[in-house]
């Protein structure tokens, strides 16, 4: 019997830029451990959490190639990555689709060059879907992203005392016009191109929103990662990735949150409970 395998990533400081600092992605990291520990069939030993200086773009890179090549190996048939840090875009690096701007997620190592992100210290979207497109079909493979894909989906209720954006904008001038209103294809849409029907994601907004580092309950959190864990928690699994889908977005919106999270997977799945 093949085994599962997740890597969870929580980054609240970044190295070269300690004002960017966020207060609840390690938080994050630490509570979906617990949810796929306690009610996802995840033993300790199947989880690995990297934070803050651990969670360099090598790192994270590292370990999710040892899951790659553990699940081609038949090691595991059950992968999960799930990531909170800072959100930010650069212009297409393909090349493929001049209009469109790739999504990018930024390490604790988060460095410039010329003016640009150094790639060597930011994962771009593109890295990911490269990654993942390598998987066996019969693979399946979850991701949750609590970051902001977009900075322009800002409003000022996003803006009060005990909430802060996780979005940081492109390092230049020169670089934000680039990106500034361009397309964005997504991580998720390039999988299901590729014909992956076995990977899902869960986006904490959509491409155009910003998504929430708040202060709930006397802690801080992402506040899709929180109302996710808590109607997962409540329902013990039993409500179907949609169910829980809507449930969420009503949370946030009665919380008076602006985004909109996104369910990116095939309808057959959408309907399974997660695990």
């Amino acid at each position: 019997m093949t085994g599962k395998r997740a890597l969870c990533v929580g980054i609240n400081n970044f190295k070269n830029f300690p004002s960017a600092a966020l207060r609840g992605c390690v938080n994050d990291a630490n509570d979906m451990e617990n949810l796929l520990n306690t009610l996802l069939g995840f033993k300790a030993s199947e989880i690995v959490i990297l934070t803050d200086a651990k969670a360099t773009k090598a790192n994270i890179m590292k370990n999710l190639q040892e899951m790659l090549e553990g699940a081609i190996s038949g090691k595991y048939s059950h992968l999960v990555f799930t990531m909170s840090s800072h959100g930010t875009q650069v212009p297409d690096l393909s090349g493929d689709e001049p209009d469109r701007v790739d999504e990018a997620f930024c390490p604790y190592d988060l460095k410039e060059k010329k003016n640009d992100w150094d790639s060597e210290h930011i994962i771009v979207d593109d890295e990911l879907r490269d990654l993942f497109i390598q998987l066996p079909e019969d693979i399946f493979l979850e991701v949750f992203l609590d970051t902001c894909h977009s900075g322009t989906g800002l409003k000022a209720i996003d803006l009060i005392w005990d909430r802060q954006t996780r979005y940081i904008p492109p390092p230049s001038l020169e670089v934000f016009k680039r990106v500034d209103g361009k397309r964005q294809r997504g991580l998720n849409k390039a999988l299901l191109e590729k014909g992956m029907r076995q990977h899902i994601l869960w986006a904490a907004c959509r491409a155009d929103q910003t998504s929430a580092d708040a202060n709930i309950d006397g802690d801080w959190h992402g506040a899709f990662t929180y109302y996710f864990c808590k109607e997962m928690k409540a329902s013990q699994n039993k409500l179907t990735r949609n169910e829980i889908l809507e449930k969420v977005r009503e949370d946030l919106q009665e919380a008076d949150y602006t985004q909109i999270p996104q369910l990116e997977c095939e309808a057959t799945v959408r309907n399974k409970n997660i695990g």
